[in-house]
C-alpha cells in the first residue's frame, strides 16, 4: 500500500501537473495565434473593401451588364418576331 502511495505522490501527481501546465500553455498560445489571424483577415478585408470594389466601379459594372442584358433582351425579341 505504500508503495503505491509513494508511486502517486512521486511519478503520476508530478506527471499530471506538468501535462496540465502544458495544455493551459498551448490553449493559451492558440488563443493568441487565433487573435492574430482575426485581425488579419480583418485588416485584409477592409483593405480589399477600399482598393477592389469602389462604388463607382460597381455601379459602372452593373451598368454595363443591364446594358448588355438589354441588348441581348432585345435581339431575342426580333428572333421571336421574326420567326412568327
Amino acid at each position: 500500500m505504500n508503495e503505491i502511495f509513494n508511486w502517486i505522490t512521486m511519478i503520476e501527481i508530478p506527471v499530471f501537473m506538468a501535462l496540465f501546465k502544458m495544455m493551459m500553455r498551448i490553449r493559451k498560445d492558440v488563443d493568441v495565434v487565433t487573435s492574430e489571424y482575426k485581425d488579419a483577415l480583418s485588416d485584409f478585408k477592409l483593405h480589399v473593401a477600399r482598393n477592389y470594389a469602389s462604388m463607382t466601379y460597381l455601379k459602372d459594372v452593373e451598368n454595363r451588364l443591364t446594358n448588355h442584358l438589354l441588348r441581348i433582351e432585345k435581339k431575342l425579341d426580333d428572333v421571336g418576331r421574326i420567326k412568327r
